[in-house]
């Protein structure tokens, strides 16, 4: 059983930029796609960018010119850097792995606070 263990969140002012990290814990990293989500105060989980095992991305249409996905398969990890933070990016950031249309081992997530 994967688990994922995210890290890097904070409170930044409106403008900063915060690098968030998902560890992964066992066997088989290198061939799961990865995905971050997000959910921002009385909202629903939001998808936000995720990776292939071939390094394919796909993002959020309104988060792809700020955010980046990237992983480093020697660390077990996949990272969201993230630039140009707004207020309305505070969320929970969590983690979690595809297996065909399913997303599961979803992590406890860090939290982001933007203030303006």
């Amino acid at each position: 059983q994967v688990q994922l263990v995210e890290s890097g969140g904070g409170s930044v002012q409106a403008g900063a930029s915060l690098t968030l990290s998902c560890a992964a814990s066992g066997r088989g990293f290198s061939s799961y796609t990865m995905g971050w989500f997000r959910q921002g105060p009385g909202k629903e989980r939001d998808f936000v960018a995720s990776i292939t095992s071939n390094d394919l991305t796909a993002y959020d249409v309104s988060l792809k010119d700020r955010f980046t996905i990237a992983r480093d398969n020697f660390k077990n990890t996949v990272y969201l850097q993230m630039t140009r933070l707004r207020p309305d990016d505070t969320a929970l950031y969590t983690c979690a792995i595809r297996d065909g249309s399913t997303w599961h081992s979803w992590g406890q997530g860090t939290q982001v606070s933007v203030s303006s």
